[in-house]
């Protein structure tokens, strides 16, 4: 098991960790997941999009069956991004057929599989071309309804930190292993292992930044030399003096805190804040080091993650919650500061 396993696995909760416990996805329809696209389709060119509501069956097989009802290569289908087995979700798939009139499709394309659209676009979906997704989830038998709720209330008032979920770091944190493997020399011949191993490396120590942040009671605080980003953008300014305007600002929600995706170059952060964040950076030097060496640009993402149109409900003990995720944001971390899940472990990221 890796020495990181624990790092990831006892990050500190902003809100304290929760007493009471639920169930999740104890049916598929428990956890709903409803894909949005950030752009308009064409009705022209040479892509096929088809609209897909998917129960108990991963995208990737979807895709396949795609590919042979429209009798054609599996390359050529494409999607913004995965989505969970053991959920209700629906998403959008591109397939390439130049010179073709979309193919007619049953509804029922399979069992669990059913057509819900489609369309023409003048592109093929990329993965990670996306909004987000909307997201509604219920938690069955919560053993404190009342706990629960007063902790959605807490989340909905000031959201939650923005971890990247234990998906990211593998089995037993197995990629940050592999990472650390491959900094010190072994070859990593396939570029998405490569990829995903650079990934959650970085992504441990933005983790731990969160974390240390609310354990030195700093999570809502600004510093002074705080790198700011825009809640709108991902434009960043540093926060030099930190004066009422610049944390009316913060409290108002037009600019948020931030925290570095490590990778090549110096820290924005100056003063406080880089006194914080260099002694964050300092207990990961082989990980620092390797992100830098591998190419990787210096980055910011965003500190706290507040969900859009976030409402919840109590039905007798079980909790219903909805909300939206941008693209990259883990459904984990909501949850995760309202109730213990017991039940279905896997991570659900907004991708």
């Amino acid at each position: 098991m890796s020495d990181y396993l624990t790092l990831i696995s006892q990050l500190n909760y902003l809100h304290g960790k929760p007493s009471c416990s639920g169930l999740l996805k104890q049916q598929a329809i428990d956890f709903k997941v409803d894909e949005v696209l950030p752009f308009e389709f064409s009705d022209d060119g040479e892509h096929m999009l088809v609209k897909i509501e998917k129960t108990g069956e991963n995208t990737s097989w979807v895709a396949k069956m795609l590919a042979e009802a429209c009798q054609v290569n599996p390359n050529v289908i494409s999607y913004a991004g995965l989505k969970d087995r053991h959920a209700v979700t629906t998403q959008w798939f591109s397939i390439q057929i130049p010179g073709k009139d979309n193919v007619a499709l049953s509804e029922e394309l399979g069992e669990g599989v059913r057509v819900l659209a489609t369309a023409r676009h003048n592109r093929k979906l990329k993965r990670g071309s996306l909004s987000g997704n909307n997201f509604v989830i219920r938690l069955r038998d919560v053993s404190d309804i009342e706990q629960a709720l007063e902790r959605a209330s807490k989340v909905a008032e000031s959201g939650v930190p923005n971890y990247f979920g234990s998906q990211r770091f593998g089995r037993g944190a197995s990629n940050i292993d592999n990472a650390l493997n491959m900094f010190a020399g072994k070859r990593i011949r396939s570029r998405e292992k490569r990829s995903m191993y650079l990934s959650a490396a970085r992504s441990l120590v933005f983790n731990h930044a969160i974390s240390q942040r609310i354990e030195q009671q700093l999570f809502t605080q600004v510093l002074n030399g705080d790198v700011m980003k825009f809640a709108t953008s991902n434009a960043h300014f540093v926060a030099n003096q930190v004066d009422q305007g610049i944390v009316e600002r913060y409290l108002q929600g037009e600019i948020e805190l931030s925290a570095p995706m490590v990778g090549k170059g110096e820290l924005a952060s100056q003063d406080k804040a880089l006194e914080f964040e260099s002694s964050v950076l300092a207990a990961y030097p082989e990980i620092v080091s390797g992100l830098a060496d591998a190419g990787l640009k210096m980055e910011r993402r965003a500190l706290a993650l507040r969900p859009k149109d976030f409402s919840f409900k109590a039905e007798g003990n079980d909790l219903v919650l909805s909300f939206f995720l941008s693209a990259g944001n883990y459904a984990t971390s909501i949850l995760r500061e309202i109730v213990n899940c017991e039940g279905e472990g896997n991570d659900h990221i907004s991708e």
